[in-house]
């Protein structure tokens, strides 16, 4: 009787294996260091396979960031259930968004620290991902304002750089969650809600914090302005005796 053949892997199975090993080797070692060779290792096929179904060290490394990019954006979307009150949203998708950093080390170093530092092609494609997530945050916040101002043409303007702020804050929490033992999702989560919150709560109350205004800019632009509970109009005076 003849050799029993093996099943053969499903395209579409083999490649996510070739991915998940890159992922790893790339998150571990770096771009520049990670060789294909460990690669194709580490996923137990050949070199000349890696290369059939990926082209290049490039491409492969741009698969890498896609997918690792959609799974962290999918996981945030389906951590926040709307109609939940806005600072319950917030926590919940941030939440899931160190959960999965969390647990994917790796692929959160592909996208925040490789990706970014080994051109623009590669830079460009976390931009894209961080874009989706900073317009997710924005459109949570500028809803839950306009709801606590009562004014439905608040305009997203008003909330978008606060929404780059906490997506920026959360990156680097991130990296130093994963950096630092025995910080949980949950720990990184309230450390960045406790941050943000406050003034975010302030804002959609229509309290947000002023600027004090130095005499300057009063100065400068001869505007007119209350300083110490007296109206300064043009540049300021000085008191005689």
């Amino acid at each position: 009787m003849g050799a029993v053949k093996s099943k053969r892997m499903p395209r579409a199975v083999r490649e996510q294996q070739m991915l998940d090993a890159a992922v790893r080797t790339f998150g571990q070692r770096g771009y520049m260091a990670a060789s294909m060779d460990e690669i194709a290792e580490l996923a137990g096929v050949s070199k000349p396979l890696v290369y059939l179904y990926l082209n290049s060290k490039e491409d492969l490394f741009t698969a890498c960031i896609r997918r690792e990019a959609r799974a962290l954006t999918e996981a945030v979307r389906a951590g926040v259930r709307p109609g939940l009150a806005a600072d319950r949203q917030l926590w919940d998708g941030l939440g899931a968004f160190f959960t999965h950093t969390g647990r994917n080390p790796d692929a959160w170093s592909v996208l925040h620290l490789q990706a970014r530092t080994h051109g623009e092609r590669f830079a460009a494609e976390v931009a894209a991902m961080r874009a989706e997530i900073v317009a997710f945050v924005t459109e949570l916040i500028v809803v839950a304002a306009r709801e606590a101002h009562r004014d439905p043409d608040l305009a997203e303007g008003e909330v978008a750089g606060l929404a780059v702020a906490l997506v920026g804050a959360a990156e680097s929490l991130a990296t130093w969650a994963n950096d630092t033992p025995g910080v949980t999702a949950r720990q990184a989560a309230a450390t960045l809600m406790n941050f943000a919150w406050a003034g975010l709560g302030n804002l959609m109350e229509g309290r947000p914090w002023s600027a004090p205004v130095m005499s300057d800019e009063l100065s400068a632009s001869g505007a007119v302005d209350v300083v110490h509970g007296a109206e300064v109009s043009g540049p300021l005076q000085g008191t005689s005796g």
